[in-house]
């Protein structure tokens, strides 16, 4: 597949994301978000959403750095950005190939497993106005994903959901973006539970 093709499944974004950038050792975030796309909010979203519900988020910080790109891209969603911009300190972090690798087996399969169930559904609910408000919640999400970093892998949810919104918006499936709003419930639900502890 060319490079500059926007993926159009989501075995394509975890095949991009894993196959991204020139050197042997590691891969940059800016690679990876060259690999699918900085025009294509869906893809865009994808990755941080994959990288988080991957098991390279059991590495400290790397569900804040999800977080900080969800917020990023999602808040650019909104004020209606069509090329989305990242800053520096982003962009050149690093991350290595062999775990992200390693993170691309262990995704693929359920990535075609995914991809054989969604596709074009209630498509309007993936169009304006309701991209907004899935910019919107996924900004809600990014704020939630620092404080459950504290618990080893308790951001499953909130990167389903991420991941969810975003192959809703690549597959125009209105039906997963529904799933994805009640993944953001129980979400901000296992929040409220953490806190009430």
């Amino acid at each position: 597949m060319a490079q500059d093709e926007n993926p159009q499944t989501l075995a394509d974004v975890v095949e991009k994301i894993t196959s991204a950038g020139t050197r042997d050792g590691e891969i940059t975030v800016e690679e990876i978000l060259q690999s699918v796309g900085q025009r294509s909010f869906g893809p865009m979203l994808l990755v941080p959403g994959l990288i988080v519900l991957s098991p390279i988020s059991g590495i400290p910080g790397v569900p804040t750095l999800g977080a900080v790109a969800v917020l990023l891209i999602a808040g650019q969603m909104l004020i209606g950005r069509k090329c989305f911009w990242v800053p520096g300190f982003l962009r050149h972090r690093k991350i290595s190939r062999k775990k992200m690798r390693k993170a691309g087996r262990f995704l693929m399969p359920i990535a075609r497993f995914v991809d054989r169930l969604v596709g074009p559904r209630l498509s309007f609910l993936t169009g304006h106005p309701f991209n907004y408000l899935i910019a919107l919640t996924c900004v809600v999400i990014a704020v939630i994903m620092p404080p459950l970093e504290v618990i080893l892998f308790a951001n499953v949810l909130t990167s389903a959901a991420i991941s969810a919104f975003g192959l809703a918006l690549v597959a125009r499936d209105g039906v997963l973006a529904a799933i994805a709003f009640a993944l953001t419930l129980g979400s901000l639900y296992f929040l409220f539970m953490l806190v009430a502890v």
